[in-house]
């Protein structure tokens, strides 16, 4: 039985989504507060959370940071009245994989759950890869470049892999936040960018003159496994 994880503090709301959860076979964990939800997230290790961005205590934002640090690979679907393009692109940039707005049908809610746990299943998990001087190892999320740890966050990781997995193809902007990301359409490209100016930045020679992720302008990136073919 799956487990999904709901922090929220508004108990209708805890309620509606416990039944609708319920109902479909998973088992459901409430948590009514950030400090509980971080809590509960390393306790019982939810195949899912549902987060309320507004929660007394401790910021939905700091939740989903805190809970992305040791769930790296769980889905974090954010709840909130708050609707501004800064927010969701911030909460991307934290970890968060979907970001749904109130007031929302519980039943929305549950098929974007279920949609993000088929994603997850289906992403293709290599345990370790070789480039140039860096070694990445998935299994324990760890990075070295010629020997020494680099410091990742946990989306730099999933887009590393994502573009391991897709070695030498071209992969458009809209694709990679679809995927990586999980969105199926957002207003800016600008969050995947940055990801990858962060990514030349701690794993290229020379971040100027990329050899691994390169730009196609007006299409998007290639990641090049060997330079040299």
């Amino acid at each position: 039985m799956q487990k999904i994880l709901i922090i929220e503090d508004d108990p209708r709301i805890q309620k509606a989504l416990q039944r609708q959860f319920t109902l479909e076979g998973f088992d459901t964990i409430i948590a009514s507060n950030g400090n509980e939800g971080v809590a509960a997230a390393q306790a019982a290790k939810p195949d899912a959370v549902i987060l309320d961005l507004m929660l007394p205590g401790m910021s939905g934002r700091d939740v989903c940071r805190t809970i992305r640090q040791s769930l790296t690979e769980t889905p974090i679907l954010i709840l909130s009245a708050v609707s501004e393009v800064a927010d969701k692109v911030l909460l991307l940039e934290l970890g968060a994989d979907d970001y749904i707005t109130k007031p929302f049908s519980p039943r929305e809610l549950l098929a974007r759950v279920q949609v993000a746990l088929r994603r997850q299943r289906r992403e293709e998990i290599k345990e370790t890869a070789h480039f140039g001087n860096i070694i990445a190892d998935f299994g324990r999320m760890e990075v070295r470049k010629d020997g020494a740890l680099v410091v990742m966050t946990a989306y730099e990781l999933k887009l590393l892999r994502y573009f391991i997995d897709h070695a030498e193809r071209v992969i458009t902007r809209e694709k990679l936040l679809i995927d990586v990301w999980g969105y199926n359409s957002y207003p800016t490209t600008r969050t995947v960018d940055n990801q990858v100016m962060k990514l030349r930045q701690k794993l290229e020679p020379d971040p100027a003159n990329p050899q691994y992720f390169r730009t196609l302008h007006g299409i998007g990136y290639k990641f090049v496994s060997d330079p040299s073919n």
